[in-house]
Order: structure tokens, then sequence, then C-alpha cells
């Protein structure tokens, strides 16, 4: 989608700095980063102060412009770990690495610097008092981590912290890539502080603006990094900005559809699209307009051209950041305007611990009629199965063969995944601990035991092409993922039966149940954290995707048998518990049509014992099977070696006995 500018010199030869050209990125990073400032200041201005909670103008346009170096310094930070890692080849020496991981390291302490006095200039905002006030730092120190949102930044401020020697200290790729997730969960805390919990939609909107930081960190960071790496790319940079145009096209696409949605959630009616807030939507609706334009000509005419017209490249890598800097300013702006929607919890419990309003009373209907759309893992289904069957055309398109028992338990499991999380066990799960119980048992038992025979890691190394341009790819990380030492040790049966048993003690009997309960994040940890623990203990147990090797089946049946014990154990606790779990919240939200909190409670041990008891059964008939198919294995290559070498094993033996025979004579007298 975009590229970058390849400036007048000639390219060095690979690894080694151009003169000339040192100064190249300075001028691009400028031309991206003052646009930023500039149109978040300007258009900050026009908000009324009051409607935002006034601190003085220190604070009022400090955290503004600390916002707009934020925003680059972190984009620049996750751009270069994604470059280096990703998108250059590999090179016989490490000249890339090591300058892309030193100039990762300083952006992200200026990042860690900004988010951190981003920090104290939103509390000052927040409690309407200027920094240099008596108390205020004793105040804040007070309320950092009680606060929702100075814990968020003060969350992330510290892993941006954990960037700089991570990204110091890397030097090759795999360090490089995992430093690169680093950065991206570092993106997270500021997406949930993104907009007030306790209203209808902030769940939404909070993912949204997840999928937009990120999006548009990758974006303009990936753009910037290629033009402050490019002295060191050389010959490398073609199929950089190749890779890299990938790249963009996917991220216009994540920030144009979260745009759309983060939007249309603050909007009642057509008054509303005047606004002040919407003004600045439109704006940021025409940059990218703008920036798709760009997309076009710079893949229709120069990319399509090589880089033999290095002119143009650096016009429209200069004009382009320059509309990306203005659209970052607008998006600055816009954090700090009060959207034309309020809506106010008061009154609805349910709505103010949980964001969403009440579900109605839970009849037989329910669990086919109530729906609510969760637009992180709705997404993410659609795009495991929508890639999977990629795959699989893929395959039969060159005539290899992909069973479609399969792809069938692979579709079913995700439809599963769906109703679990977006259907009536997601929505009453959220105020029911009976039904919340039913889309537990869903997410760690049922629904991977459907994943789990899809195969899909043995799908994705036969149907993704690897890489020829020596650049890491999906397939060269599924790859190195599953052969890793990591891999390993959570494959490992016993390591997944702790965390599979383990992951249900430390949620439920501590404050992480209540967390899952009352936060969006803490919902969205226990959904992801409970499907991938259960994928792992069954993986372990029945997988057939390359990996570590498995135990012998009849130790696999002892550990399952083991964990079945133990989670018979959690379930009768809880069915026989006469103590409330999470009882401030279940107390607070005060449902008439769950009149008995703690019968209601028991009744979700009962199913945690109850529905257990048949994912397990399963899997242990899955294991017999998988015996029963390795002994027919076994047998078959036997007979395949006896027909090769004329039974030689079995007269080896035969022989053997009989030598035997020959040393002990009193064997023969025997009748």
């Amino acid at each position: 989608m975009s590229t970058v500018v390849a400036p007048p010199a000639p390219p060095a030869r690979d690894g080694t700095p151009t003169p000339g050209l040192r100064w190249s990125g300075v001028v691009v990073a400028t031309a991206a980063a003052v646009p930023v400032a500039l149109v978040a200041a300007l258009a900050s201005g026009a908000v009324d102060p009051l409607l935002i909670g006034d601190s003085g103008p220190v604070t009022r346009y400090g955290i503004v412009l600390t916002r707009a170096l934020h925003d680059v310094s972190a984009a620049l930070t996750v751009g270069l770990l994604l470059v280096a890692a990703f998108l250059t080849p590999e090179s016989r020496t490490s000249v890339r690495r090591e300058t892309a991981a030193r100039t990762a390291a300083g952006a992200a302490v200026v990042w860690t610097v900004t988010a951190a006095a981003g920090m104290v200039l939103a509390f000052a905002d927040a409690a309407g008092m200027p920094v240099s006030s008596p108390g205020f730092w004793s105040l804040l120190v007070e309320n950092a981590v009680p606060l929702e949102l100075t814990r968020l930044l003060l969350i992330e401020a510290g892993l941006a912290l954990l960037l700089i020697p991570a990204a110091g200290a890397a030097r090759t790729r795999g360090a490089l890539a995992w430093t690169f997730l680093l950065s991206l969960a570092a993106l997270v805390p500021l997406s949930l502080s993104g907009h007030a919990s306790g209203t209808e939609g902030h769940e939404q909107a909070m993912t949204a603006l997840m999928f937009h930081l990120v999006g548009i960190s990758l974006w303009v960071g990936g753009l910037l990094a290629i033009v402050l790496l490019r002295p060191h790319l050389g010959r490398a940079l073609e199929v950089t900005v190749r890779r890299y145009s990938t790249v963009a096209l996917w991220c216009y696409v994540a920030v144009a559809g979260s745009g759309v949605l983060f939007s249309l959630l603050q909007v009642e009616e057509a008054a509303d699209l005047l606004s002040a807030y919407w003004l600045l939507v439109w704006g940021k609706v025409a940059a990218l307009v703008v920036l798709g334009a760009f997309g076009v000509v710079q893949r229709r005419r120069i990319l399509a051209g090589g880089l033999a017209r290095p002119g143009a490249f650096a016009r429209l890598a200069l004009t382009e950041l320059a509309v990306m800097g203005a659209t970052v300013g607008l998006a600055v702006a816009l954090s700090r305007t009060p959207p034309p929607v309020e809506q106010s919890a008061q009154g609805d419990p349910v709505l103010e611990l949980t964001g969403y309003p009440a579900p109605p009373p839970l009849e037989a209907s329910s669990w086919l009629t109530v729906w609510q759309v969760n637009w992180l893992f709705l997404p993410a289904a659609v795009l495991a199965v929508t890639l999977y069957l990629v795959g699989v055309r893929r395959l039969r398109a060159r005539g290899d063969h992909w069973p479609v028992g399969r792809t069938v338990c692979w579709v079913l499991g995700w439809a599963v995944f769906v109703y679990a999380t977006n259907g009536a066990p997601g929505v009453y799960g959220r105020v029911m601990f009976s039904m919340h119980m039913v889309m537990h048992m869903a997410l760690m038992m049922f629904i991977p035991i459907l994943l789990v025979p899809g195969a899909a890691i043995t799908l994705a190394l036969r149907a993704l092409r690897p890489r020829r341009d020596r650049t890491l790819g999906p397939r060269e990380i599924v790859l190195a993922v599953v052969h890793s030492r990591w891999a390993a040790v959570v494959a490992n049966p016993v390591v997944a039966a702790v965390i599979f048993f383990g992951s249900l003690v430390a949620f439920y009997w501590t404050g992480l149940f209540e967390w899952a309960l009352t936060s969006h994040e803490g919902h969205v940890f226990m959904v992801v954290h409970f499907t991938l623990s259960g994928y792992a203990f069954v993986w372990s147990l029945v997988g057939t995707d390359p990996g570590p090797r498995k135990w012998t089946p009849p130790l696999r049946l002892v550990v399952l048998f083991a964990t079945l014990a133990l989670h018979a154990f959690f379930g009768l606790s809880i069915m026989t518990g006469t103590w409330l779990l999470a009882p401030g919240f279940f107390k607070a939200i005060d449902l008439p049509y769950v009149p008995d909190l703690l019968a209601d409670q028991q009744l979700g041990g009962t199913i945690a014992w109850g529905i257990g008891e048949m994912p397990t059964l399963a899997l242990a008939l899955m294991v017999a099977v998988s015996w029963a198919r390795s002994d027919q294995r076994e047998a078959r290559r036997s007979d395949r070696r006896a027909d090769r070498d004329g039974d030689a094993e079995l007269e080896a033996y035969n022989a053997r006995l009989a030598a035997l025979a020959a040393r002990d004579p009193a064997r023969k007298e025997q009748p």
C-alpha cells in the first residue's frame, strides 16, 4: 500500500552505509512528526477546555504535544522491529539488525518518557489541578494504581521500559521477533484507556481502538523504519519495500474498518455528524482516502517500475508521510474531543460494571435468540475459518488431498466458539455463574476437541509457500514455533495438564475471576487463556501436527485420567461449596431472575463436573484409537521390512534361540 523514499544517491553494497543518505531518515521523520504536533495542537485548541477538564494551559497543551511525540516514537519502535525481524532479508552481516535494534531502543526511551509524562498530565487533567499545585505528587502516587486511567498508562510505560534492554540486546532474528511482540503488547493498555468504562459499547470501542492503534503503528512506523534503515539496506531495499507494501495494505484495511466501527458508536442522530468530534472524523476520512490513492499510485507506477526513479519515490514518500503525520495529529486531537454521544451508566449496575445492559430473563428461547456481537472474537473466528478454507483450496488446486472430516471439525469448532462468546453463554455468562461455567467448559474442553483434529499446523505447512527472498514469512514462523524449546515444554502432557488444572484454581479462587467479570481486558484474557490452555492439553494427548515427540498412549491415558480426577474435584468443590465467588460483583448487580446466588453457583459446579466428563471420555477414546492405529502402523512397517529383507529379523531371532539351546544341552532333554 505505502512505500518508502529511495534517495537520489545510488544504493550501496549490502549493509554498507552510503554517504549522503544518513540525514534522509531525519528529514522524512520530521516530515511526519511536525504535522502530528501542529495539527493536534491547532485542532485541540478549538475544544472547550471546560468540557474536558481544564488544568491550565501547560497541562491542556502539554498533554496533546506529549501524546503526539508518544505516538510517533511508539510507531517508530514497532516499525523498526517489524522491518528488521520480518521484512528485511537475512544478510551475511548483522549491521541491519544491530542498527534497527539500537534505533528501536532509542525510540523506546522516548516512548517510555512520553508515556510516563502522559500519565502525569492525564492525572492532572482528570483531577483538575495543575502539576505545580501543592500536594499534587503525593496525590498522584496515592492514586496511580487504583485509578484505571493512570494504571493503564503506568502499565504501558512499564512495558515500554522493558523494550529498551530487550531491543538493545536483540541481535538475532528470533530475538527481534519476540521484542516485536512485546512492542505490540505495549500498545494494548493505550487502547483500553481510550474509552470510558461503564458505558454501553465501551468494549466494542476499545476493540476498535486496539485494531486502529496496531494498524496505524505498523503502517506509519514501518515506513519511517525503512527510511531510517535505508543506508544499511542496499540491494535488499526492493524486497523490503515489496514486503512492507503488503503489510501496509492489510493495515489500511484494519485502520479503515476499525475507524468506521469506532465512529459509528459515537452517533445517534444526523446532527451528530456536524459536531466538533465528527468534523475531526471527517478530516481523518479524507486523509485516509488520500493515503489510499497514494497506495494505488505506488503499486501501479512506482513499485512496479522498480527503484529506477528515486525522484518519484522521494516526492511520494515525503507527501505521504506529511499526510500520515496530519492524520495522526487529528487522531490525537480526537482523543481530546468529547464525543456527541455520552451514555450514562447511572441506575444500571450491570452496565456500570460490565459495559453491557442487563440481558433479559433467561428462558428456553434465549439460548437461540439472545446474541451480542463481540468485535474481537467474531472477526477472529471468521479469519481463522477463511484462512483454513483458503489453505484447503490451495492444496486441492495443485491436486493434493485434504480430509473433509478435518475441515468439518475446524469449522464446527469455530462455530461453537462464536456461539460461546457471542451467543447466550457469552451474554449471560457475564452476569450468571452457571452460564459463565457453560461458556468456560465450551472454551476449555469442547472447542479444543474439535479444533485439534483439524490439524491446522499441518495444513499451514503444506499450503504456505516458503520464502525464497530470505525474509521471515508465515511458514517460517510456524516451523520455528512448533520446533522451539518453548513448544516442547508447553506440549509436554504433564506441563499441559498442570496449566489446564492450575488455571482453574488460580482463576476462580483469586481476584482474577472478578477482574474478568468487570473489565474488558480481564474478559479477553480469560477467553484467550482458557481456549489456548485447553488446546495445548488436547494437542498433547491426541494432536497429529508436527512438533515435539508424543508420549506413548499408555502414559497419555494416565495423565488424562489424573487430570479428570482433579477436574472432578474442582467441580465438586464448587457444587458443594457454601461461599460465594466474586460476591461483591454478583451482589452489586442483583439480578431479579437470579434470586439465590449460591444455588446458581452450585449449579455451575454441577455443570463443570457433569459436562467435563463427556469431553474426557471422548479424549480417552481418541487416545485409544491413536494407540490402535499406531500398533497397526507399526505392524505394517514390520511387514514391509520383512518383505524387503526376507524376514531377516525373525530369522535372526530364531538363530539366537538356536544358539542358546546349543549352549544348554540340558534343555534338549526336557520334554
